[in-house]
């Protein structure tokens, strides 16, 4: 994959990151950089495994947010960044780990739920500064799979759509729709802050001739001290559609829609 990608047009890094599978890797020799989920922001729900991978570490990069829930578990060096800093994060990354260092890049929640355009990014640093070095993902618990718990829908019954990446979400929409109105499987989905949020999902599903009594649960700050689930039916929660900023929706940007088909 090229540095420079653009999201509209491609390539997309998540696509890069699922291109094959990962290697084998004798952890005691290879000395892989790992991309670690750390659970959905309630420390008790990080892994054991991803926390010594945070330990162990001399170098950590990720987003600020991210980073600031497992510094005190570690002495590694921090390189946190947004959006707009996030690939020289990356490359000073890179070129530590190029120079000998263990590398831990930190995801929120588990990073094949919703991480993998990270993933893909961190990889191509690494085979571009390091190609010797092998890119392993830690999985982490994901708030999609407390907020199938919550709403009682087991993931083998529940489709599931994220939405909660960059670029073009045109094919991502399209199955969420098919999910609920042809099939018989509930729906668990990842909303896009702040302009795919549960009430817009609501209004495009209802446009697709979904049932508007469908039941709606807006799984809001999971394992969080604060964690609410809003129940709707689809109608009610379409209500809350429009805008793109954080002041044109009752939720955070940590949810979940979960839309249940009747039993």
């Amino acid at each position: 994959m090229s540095d420079e990608y653009d999201l509209e047009a491609g390539p997309d890094p998540a696509t890069f990151a699922a291109g094959s599978a990962e290697p084998d890797v004798d952890e005691a020799v290879d000395d892989p950089v790992y991309v670690v989920g750390v659970g959905p922001g309630n420390r008790e729900f990080l892994t054991p495994r991803g926390e010594r991978a945070i330990r162990e570490a001399d170098v950590v990069v990720g987003f600020t947010t991210v980073v600031e829930f497992v510094e005190e578990l570690t002495d590694a060096d921090l390189l946190t960044c947004g959006y707009k800093d996030e690939a020289a994060a990356l490359e000073e990354f890179g070129e530590r780990v190029a120079a000998g260092e263990r590398g831990t890049a930190v995801a929120m929640g588990d990073p094949n739920h919703s991480g993998y355009q990270f993933v893909g990014k961190v990889q191509d640093t690494v085979e571009r500064e390091a190609p010797a070095t092998p890119v392993r993902v830690v999985p982490g618990i994901s708030s999609l799979q407390v907020a199938a718990s919550r709403a009682r829908t087991p993931m083998e019954d529940a489709a599931f759509v994220t939405l909660h990446k960059s670029g073009d979400l045109e094919a991502d929409v399209d199955r969420l729709a098919r999910a609920v109105v042809e099939g018989d499987r509930h729906l668990l989905a990842l909303p896009r802050p702040y302009d795919r949020m549960p009430g817009d999902l609501a209004e495009l599903l209802l446009e697709r001739d979904a049932e508007p009594d469908l039941e709606a649960l807006v799984c809001e700050k999971l394992t969080h001290e604060d964690e609410r689930i809003h129940g709707f039916t689809l109608a009610e929660l379409s209500e809350h559609a429009g805008g793109s900023g954080r002041e044109d929706t009752p939720f955070s940007d940590l949810v979940v829609l979960a839309v249940r088909q009747p039993v």
